[in-house]
């Protein structure tokens, strides 16, 4: 997809140059990341300012479903003249049955033919020994009449099975070309769903990263947590998302991942597998006390309504895996809202660095937290740690969603695996290209 290549190309430099990886998103908007000496030249041939439109990307979905209706056309066209040859009436077809009947005809001719000369043959071995000269002549005669009329018969034979077995292989070979047509339709209208299918999905990846919606100061998020994170051990971040508009926001959602920094002299590319270098995110709020998973169906932070002024607090359990190195890690986290008239936002997002200490001797138990589930409950009402909000159950519709690495979609990557970078380089990059875009025709 084109617009994923786009963010996977930011994601990837971003990643590549620690001192961009780390900056604010605004970076995005005003610099483009130099290449690093083992970043490979094709990070250059994506640019978050050729971001298509939501008209262009409108217009791509309508002209794929034009050449779609157009394939289904010509599938049922070729499918009706295949199934044409199946009719008594198909031109080729009547040929083929009336050369079909003459060789038959021609067959049974040669038959009596031959029997009438076997007749004469004999005839002439049964003539008596003081049969006549005339007598002698006749039979003679006779035979070779029969004869003529035999050789006539075969060779009319021949010529009639030779027709026959042309008109046979006429229909064949139609029948074959027009069999063809329908696979090749087939497999036009094939290409044509999945170009189809691809430009929908890239104007419905747009309109989930908030083709409409703007970059809003208006929901803020602040992260903290440790400096230091060992391997195989828990370590607990503190996300703080509050609203800072006059007015209040009718739903928030949040989004949150983590993951292994690559060394300075990794190559890091638009095919870069990202999965194994992602740590393993959880949340809980006052609201929702059990450590909760991101997971595909689930993978936002349901934060509701949020008053004038008001703040959510929300707990984030980071979990190395113990067989991880020692090096360096980042967590991401950004807030988004609509509003019940149709208004919409996202806030610039925050990250903090943290060293990974390489885990010792035997892995650490777990400290005492409450069980880990893989569904979000719906939160109940609570003033704890939720100051002036409402919280909001059920699962969201995101824009931009750190959990597209549960999908692991290959023609993502390392976006789709690079969950974490994407949210906060990827989404950054969007909002920030289309607003230079906006300023520019301005």
């Amino acid at each position: 997809m084109k617009i994923r290549r786009i963010l996977a190309t930011a994601v990837a430099a971003a990643v590549t140059t620690p001192v961009v990886f780390l900056s604010a998103a605004p970076a995005f908007a005003d610099t483009k990341p130099s290449s690093s000496p083992t970043q490979k030249s094709t990070l250059d041939d994506e640019d978050p300012e050729d971001m298509p439109s939501l008209e262009e990307l409108k217009a791509a979905v309508a002209l794929a479903q034009k050449a779609y209706d157009e394939a289904v056309v010509e599938v049922a066209k070729a499918k009706e003249a295949l199934k044409a040859f199946d009719k008594p009436e198909h031109p080729l077809r009547a040929a083929m049955t009336e050369a079909k009947t003459a060789a038959e005809a021609a067959a049974a001719a040669k038959v009596l033919a031959d029997e009438e000369l076997a007749k004469a043959e004999k005839a002439v071995t049964e003539l008596p020994a003081d049969a006549t000269e005339e007598q002698k002549a006749a039979a003679a005669g006779a035979v070779t009449a029969a004869k003529k009329v035999a050789d006539e018969a075969a060779a009319a034979k021949t010529a009639a099975d030779t027709k026959s077995a042309e008109a046979d292989k006429a229909f064949s070979d139609a029948r074959s070309a027009a069999t063809l047509v329908v696979t090749l339709a087939q497999k036009v209208q094939k290409a044509a769903a999945e170009d189809l299918a691809e430009a929908q999905e890239e104007l419905k990846f747009f309109e989930e990263i908030g083709g409409e919606c703007e970059v809003d100061p208006a929901v803020e998020v602040a992260l903290s947590g440790p400096k230091t994170v060992t391997a195989g051990q828990p370590a607990v971040f503190s996300l703080r998302v509050t609203n800072t508009s006059d007015a209040p926001l009718d739903a928030v959602n949040a989004f949150a991942d983590a993951l292994r920094i690559p060394e300075d002299d990794e190559v890091i590319d638009e095919d870069t597998d990202f999965a194994d270098r992602m740590i393993p995110v959880e949340w809980s709020s006052a609201d929702n006390l059990e450590w909760t998973s991101f997971t595909e169906e689930f993978d936002s932070i349901e934060i509701g309504k949020l008053a004038k002024g008001a703040h959510y607090d929300v707990k984030l359990r980071l979990t190395v895996p113990a067989d991880a190195p020692a090096g360096e890690g980042a967590a991401f986290s950004y807030a988004e809202y609509e509003n019940n008239d149709g208004e919409c936002g996202m806030g610039d997002y925050a990250d903090v660095t943290f060293d990974i200490l390489a885990a010792k001797g035997d892995k650490p138990k777990p400290e005492p937290t409450p069980s880990a589930t893989t569904t979000t409950p719906t939160p109940a009402p609570s003033t704890a740690g939720n100051t002036n909000t409402t919280p909001q159950g059920g699962s969201s519709s995101t824009r931009v969603n750190g959990s597209l690495a549960a999908t692991g979609a290959d023609d993502t990557l390392p976006l789709g695996l690079a969950a974490g970078a994407a949210v906060a380089l990827g989404a950054g990059a969007v909002f920030f290209a289309r607003r230079r875009k906006a300023d520019a025709s301005a």
